[in-house]
């Protein structure tokens, strides 16, 4: 009886000591919701497996510093967004602001409900005060109200303006503005009229 004693002993400490061990054991929790994004997501519309899943250097570095960052990682996804950006063919900043600023009220696109190839629009309004007459916008992003008045038409102000609307991250590593040209969420024709709602002197932005 003593033995069999000693050997339940020795069974429960061995137990005792795995399941210590076990505890000890750090889970990725980010590989296992990626791993379940992978087998329970289905593609559906614009919403794709990929568009989820697969992230770029820029999405990586910033998942892997989420909160602080090294200088020279911030500069390191900031020169790698700005080789991204794509100046209008034409040389042709600014559409019409009248159909800017229908881009800048929709908040549609992107979502599995809609068509594939279907028209996005930009959600402005949901991160920056663009006219006096929208009574109701959001603030994580500045006021954009007066933004052409204030700076003019200069070359500077043209490729600054359609590079932060086209990839906002070559700007601002990690920023939470999507980066509309380079995810295709804008065509080249709305971002022209978004930067005519922006910086031309007829829109309401600038009176």
């Amino acid at each position: 009886m003593k033995r069999i004693g000693k050997m339940a002993g020795v069974a429960l400490a061995t137990m005792t000591v795995a399941g210590c061990a076990s505890l000890m054991v750090e889970t990725d929790y980010g590989k296992v919701a990626l791993d379940m994004l992978k087998n329970d997501f289905v593609s559906k519309g614009p919403a794709t497996v990929e568009r989820v899943v697969n992230q770029d250097e820029a999405q990586k570095l910033c998942s892997d510093y989420p909160l602080e960052r090294p200088a020279a990682i911030s500069a390191q996804i900031e020169a790698g967004q700005m080789k991204t950006i794509k100046l209008p063919a034409d040389g042709k900043f600014l559409g019409k602001w009248q159909e800017g600023e229908k881009i800048a009220q929709s908040g549609r696109g992107m979502q599995s409900s809609d068509a594939v190839g279907s028209v996005n629009g930009g959600n402005c309004y949901a991160c920056h005060q663009l006219t006096k007459e929208e009574i109701s916008f959001g603030n994580i992003g500045p006021s954009l109200y007066h933004y052409g008045e204030m700076r003019g038409q200069g070359e500077a102000i043209l490729n600054y303006t359609w590079g932060k609307i086209y990839n906002a991250q070559a700007y601002n590593a990690c920023s939470n503005m999507p980066r509309f040209g380079h995810n295709g969420v804008l065509t080249e024709a709305q971002i022209k009229d978004v930067m005519a709602l922006l910086l031309d002197p007829a829109s309401p932005v600038n009176k």
